[in-house]
């Protein structure tokens, strides 16, 4: 019986009263619902109140033959025994729950799925061409390995089927388990098809030939299931009964995988999967491989030989290789399309791109890799970050690529195909159809309807990509344009300070000169000095630059806002409801009596036509705002050069204003020493009047001015100079301390660099004094200076 089932002779739908007549809570357990029924049992799912633990109890309704009972005993005591994540554990059952039995037969709790049945998804319109590629991976993997696990406990299934598949959701991800294991192992085989309840259109040909069996009968069940999983449909004429179809079938080549009949009687085999299905290029043959070993009718020469390494069939093993593979999937959005790409072991990124360049004509250089978070792949790391562990199939995890070359996208766009069937009555929508045959074309439609809005779905999952790329990009410049406007404002901080400084010298250099020291060559430097600083304001000024980064900024809070970067589906989205509730009508009709009826297409054509001129103009828009993106992100890059260029202009002129300012100060140093010098000379003339040489002026000074008036330090005592100077150091020394602890707090600073020769050389102070600085001392020390220098 399966746990979840919802078999076609008794449909449960809601909770009923069970069949027996003890209350429906047994202590803490309370009834919640039955999950299904089967041929000798009905299944319960039971709560307890205070930890809201639940389980699954099956018990048998029936009173069973001595045959049937070791059948249901047998059952138990497999499941008591088996510990597998994809087979369905048993749990004791509850003293309190097991009196419920109606008769002698032990009552059998498993862990509770509550995810429903395989059965239940295959049966949602939206899969009648199959579950997406992630989900039949996902199958492969979870019940290849429950089947290997009963084989190696020496179990057969022997009926293997959708209902006997249930999904649970553990930590965020939906497992398979298998269940049901009523007919497992070595039941009599002559009574299995007279005790058979449910379909049989899973068995194995040997199974219901009644003829001698191994474990490929489970092979031949899986094979089924995958091919069912991966279109839509059974794979050998599935509207008919085996006993119909065993006869047309059994002459098949052992590597067909699809038998259909078509209106004239006629059946067509096939090697390959049919069109439509949601499987990637990439799996296509891998999985074609698979069915071929797993649906050979030769039960011997099924599943393939086994290998001596592992002691395991060629089938397992193809298998394997199918859920190692690594497999990139690309959606190139100058065209729509999606290219899919089997990684080889540690290829790198470039030789990925080569190969993506063979198949998209878009150069390697050109390429934008970007995942759905708008992040680059990165060109120093394995093409294998394309991949995410544990996530398969091309619908689960895509990587977007980009011409950076061009900023719009105008196609040709990749259409989603029409399948053959579809196509027909797309061109004659009125042409009456059986409507046993219009239910596989009609799924067809729905499916291709769904396809069509998935499409737009990852389009658009595109253009956000290129937008969180932008808004990446965005951030970076304003970084960049914080950077070159602190850059700037400090040169021009530094520029000021030094007209200021060089205008004031300027003045008061002629004032000096009538103390006997000049130079017509620092003079000169000091004027070319002025006329640099003033040509570098204009590698200060970045406005320019500002005004450009502002208004792209606009235009990105404009694209954000923008309704078009919003999903635009909603139209498709009604449109795939109303299809899906065409095909929900039709599959109804198929149920009455009068199975010969027929109907045209017109409104499922209506519906198709519609979805595809509202993708249309849906993709049309998507692309248009698209475009603006890139347009946007292109201005970005087209700036950081010019920024770039324009930091490195700045760093350069700060680095020649802070060159110039040094070597002003060494000027000053130099005049000191020679004021200093010329007032010692006259000392010593004025003690022996046989000194009468006269000092030269500096070694940079050619001709020296007429001394028009007498030097203020001529008139100090012949060793006052000496000691004033040294008096001088002493308080340089302390000045020296306190621009130390100034640097410290305003590092870089040119200010504090130039406090030292403004105050002690031309005695006046350069801060104001709401500055942050500690003023008092400065104050204090200047004033002394400046009575020492009076």
């Amino acid at each position: 019986c399966s746990q979840h089932r919802r078999l076609s002779f008794n449909t449960v739908t809601a909770m009923e009263k069970p069949p027996f007549r003890q209350n429906q809570n047994c202590g803490d357990w309370e009834l919640k619902e039955r999950l299904g029924m089967g041929g000798f049992a009905h299944v319960y799912l039971y709560q307890h109140r205070e930890t809201n633990e639940k389980l699954a109890v099956k018990m048998c309704r029936l009173e069973l033959t001595p045959r049937n009972k070791d059948r249901w005993s047998r059952e138990i005591q497999i499941m008591k025994k088996l510990n597998h994540i994809n087979v369905v554990t048993a749990r004791d059952v509850p003293e309190e729950v097991t009196h419920i039995s109606l008769n002698d037969l032990p009552l059998l709790a498993m862990e509770y799925c509550s995810r429903g049945d395989l059965r239940k998804m295959l049966s949602k319109p939206e899969n009648c061409c199959g579950l997406k590629e992630s989900e039949v991976l996902s199958l492969i993997n979870d019940v290849g390995s429950g089947i290997q696990y009963l084989h190696k406990n020496k179990i057969i299934h022997r009926d293997l089927k959708p209902e006997n598949i249930v999904l649970q959701d553990i930590s965020g991800k939906l497992v398979h388990k298998i269940i049901d294991l009523g007919y497992a192992k070595d039941l009599d085989q002559g009574s299995l098809c007279t005790s058979f309840v449910g379909t049989l259109q899973y068995l194995a040909p040997e199974l219901f030939e009644n003829k001698p069996y191994t474990v490929t009968v489970d092979y031949w069940s899986f094979g089924t299931m995958l091919f069912e999983c991966s279109c839509g449909f059974r794979p050998f004429l599935h509207n008919l009964q085996p006993v119909q179809w065993a006869s047309k079938v059994r002459n098949k080549g052992p590597k067909d995988i699809m038998a259909v009949e078509e209106l004239n009687g006629e059946v067509k085999f096939s090697t390959q999967l049919p069109y439509p299905n949601n499987l990637s290029r990439t799996l296509l043959k891998p999985m074609e491989a698979l069915l071929q070993l797993m649906l050979n009718w030769d039960p011997v020469q099924r599943g393939g030989r086994v290998s001596p390494e592992s002691k395991k069939p060629l089938c397992f093993e193809v298998l394997e290789q199918i859920l190692s593979m690594k497999v990139v999937h690309i959606l190139n959005m100058t065209t729509a399309q999606v290219h899919s790409f089997q990684l080889t072991a540690d290829e790198n990124l470039h030789s990925l791109q080569k190969r993506i360049e063979a198949e998209t004509k878009i150069d390697v250089a050109n390429q934008e890799l970007l995942q759905e978070t708008g992040v680059s792949l990165d060109p120093r790391k394995p093409a294998a970050q394309c991949v995410l562990d544990g996530v398969r199939g091309w619908d689960s995890y895509i990587v977007y690529l980009f011409d950076k070359s061009i900023t719009t996208y105008s196609g040709p766009f990749s259409a989603r195909q029409l399948s053959d069937k579809v196509h027909t009555i797309v061109q004659d929508a009125k042409k009456q159809l059986p409507l046993v045959v219009l239910k596989k074309i009609w799924g067809e439609a729905v499916s291709y309807i769904c396809g069509l809005k998935e499409d737009y779905s990852r389009l658009f999952q595109g253009q956000r990509a290129a937008m969180l790329s932008l808004l990446r990009y965005n951030t970076n410049l304003t970084r960049c344009k914080n950077n070159m406007f602190g850059f700037s404002q400090q040169l021009k901080a530094k520029l000021d300070f030094f007209k200021s400084s060089i205008q004031y010298d300027l003045e008061k250099y002629s004032d000096q000169m009538h103390y006997g020291i000049s130079s017509e060559k620092m003079l000169k430097a000091w004027q070319e000095n002025e006329e640099r600083a003033a040509a570098f304001a204009q590698v200060a000024e970045v406005n320019h630059l500002d005004d450009e980064i502002l208004a792209l900024h606009s235009e990105i809070v404009e694209l954000q806002r923008s309704p078009y970067a919003r999903r635009q589906g909603d139209k498709m989205e009604q449109l795939e409801e109303k299809a899906i509730e065409l095909y929900k009508q039709l599959k109804m009709k198929c149920k009455t009596p009068e199975t010969d009826m027929s109907t045209d297409s017109t409104e499922m054509v209506k519906a198709i036509i519609q979805t595809v001129q509202n993708q249309d103009k849906v993709l049309k828009d998507l692309y248009t705002h698209l475009s603006k993106i890139l347009i946007s992100k292109q201005k970005i890059i087209d700036l950081f050069p010019r920024i770039e260029k324009t930091l490195e202009n700045i760093k350069d002129a700060d680095t020649t204003v802070m060159q110039m300012q040094i070597k002003r100060q060494r000027e000053f140093w130099h005049l000191l020493k020679i004021a200093c010098a010329q007032n010692s000379s006259r000392s010593s003339m004025a003690a022996s009047p046989e000194s009468s040489t006269m000092l030269q002026v500096s070694q940079w000074s050619q001709s020296a001015q007429p001394v028009s008036s007498p030097h203020p330090l001529t008139s100090l005592p012949g060793d006052a100079a000496p000691r004033l100077l040294q008096e001088n150091q002493r308080y340089l020394s302390q000045l020296t301390s306190l621009m130390q602890e100034a640097a410290d707090e305003q590092s870089k600073s040119i200010v504090t660099l130039l406090f030292f020769f403004f105050v002690v050389i031309l005695g006046f102070p350069l801060f104001s004094q709401d500055q942050d600085w500690s003023w008092t001392k400065y104050e204090t020390l200047t004033d002394k200076l400046k009575k020492r220098n009076a």
